[in-house]
């Protein structure tokens, strides 16, 4: 199996020590040839440089050996590079390619250690450099010493850039994988949102309707043998309004299902939907009475069937608990910049409380989270005179 120039890089690039030994072996067979060439030239070497022996070739070696371990001990490495480097000036021998050993020793440290370490790391090496210049016979070649000295600098600093832009690019790398988790968390936050949403909605509705529906089969069975047409009137509202629960909820669900083609989308009940849920309330057998007041501008939509919702529930809890023979006001009043919603009851009917502040339930929580919603104002429980009371006040400020 062939491997592409990509494939092979990224093999080595999970492997360094094998890459570093093929540089460290490269530089050693590169530094004997040149060992007899600068003791010959002068270069680096000291002023009357002996030709190599064993002695100075297996040092030359060594030292350029260590560059193996460069990424594993590379400030131990470097030191030992300038121990061999001073030990062959000591001998009056050619230092051959150890300097481009330091070199590649400091650079790594400078692109993999922290400022502190590769600060010492540079310090050493132009001290080695500076000993050797002194340790050799005379100063010898000083342009090439400054020369050495300037490429190690050069390198150092390429070395600190590297690693701050690798620092640069893993804190991106890093912080956009904070963004992608954030960015998850909001979806799961919005659909558990919008899940509790079409819940307080489905409450609303069934909630709502089946109440009446009951209370409407009592009413038939009561009057079943008694008044006939009655009990049909009865039952011919049940089928209605089973009929527009069944709409609704239609309509509610609809929303969820992907794969049987688009759902239906009537409008969203609202305020002048509320006479219609007054007359039902009235068939059920709740006496209400409805006064709107003060409207004529166009409510935001959300605040419009936040108020439907607000007085469907208000309107069904006092058709569960107020009584057979319970009344019910219903006020909902546009002002300058506010809107206004009251429900009443009185209790049973007989101005006694009875179990009316006992009312509790999801839609009274759902009626909560509707008006903090659009920052509104809410107060629940049961009237001074009896009976129980929703007061509900909306702000309207971009109307």
């Amino acid at each position: 199996m062939r491997n592409t120039p990509g494939g092979l890089r990224a093999w080595l690039h999970g492997r360094p020590l094998i890459s570093d030994t093929a540089l460290a072996v490269a530089l050693a067979a590169a530094a004997v040839p040149c060992a007899y060439v600068t003791s010959l030239s002068g270069f680096d070497a000291p002023a009357g440089a002996v030709r190599p022996d064993a002695l100075g070739l297996a040092l030359i070696v060594a030292g350029c050996l260590s560059t193996a371990l460069r990424r594993r001990m590379p400030f131990t490495m470097l030191f030992l590079a300038g121990v061999t480097e001073m030990t062959l000036a000591s001998l009056n021998r050619s230092g051959s390619l150890l300097w481009v050993a330091a070199l590649v020793l400091v650079y790594t440290i400078a692109a993999h250690r922290g400022l502190a370490l590769s600060l010492c790391a540079l310090v050493l090496s132009l001290t080695c450099r500076a000993v050797f210049a002194v340790t050799a016979a005379g100063l010898g070649d000083r342009t090439a010493h400054l020369f050495v000295a300037l490429l190690t600098m050069t390198l150092w600093i390429a070395g600190r850039g590297v690693r701050l832009r690798r620092a640069y690019l893993a804190e991106l790398r890093d912080r956009a994988g904070r963004m992608e988790r954030a960015r998850e968390a909001d979806t799961r936050a919005a659909r558990a949102e919008e899940r509790s949403r079409i819940a307080r909605e489905l409450h609303d509705v069934v909630a709502h309707h089946v109440s009446v529906m009951t209370v409407q089969a009592s009413a038939a069975r009561r009057v079943l043998a008694t008044n006939p047409d009655g009990a049909r009137e009865a039952l011919s509202a049940i089928e209605e309004m089973g009929r527009t629960a069944m709409a609704e909820m239609r309509n509610i669900v609809g929303v969820l299902r992907t794969d049987a083609g688009p759902a239906e989308r009537n409008p969203q009940p609202g305020v002048l939907e509320i006479p219609t849920l007054v007359d039902q309330m009235r068939e059920a057998g709740l006496r209400t009475q409805l006064w709107i007041e003060g409207r004529g501008v166009p409510l935001p939509p959300g605040v419009d069937l936040a108020v439907y919702r607000l007085v469907q529930e208000a309107l069904t809890n006092s058709l569960r608990h107020a009584g057979p023979q319970a009344r019910a006001w219903v006020t909902v009043r546009q002002e300058p910049g506010e809107l206004a919603v009251q429900v009443e009851d009185d209790g049973h009917g007989s101005g006694t409380p009875g179990p009316a502040g006992d009312r509790t339930g999801h839609g009274l929580v759902g009626i909560r989270e509707r008006v903090a919603l659009y920052g509104g104002s809410l107060r629940i429980g049961p009237r001074p005179e009896g009976g129980f009371e929703v007061n509900a006040r909306f702000p309207l400020k971009d109307v």
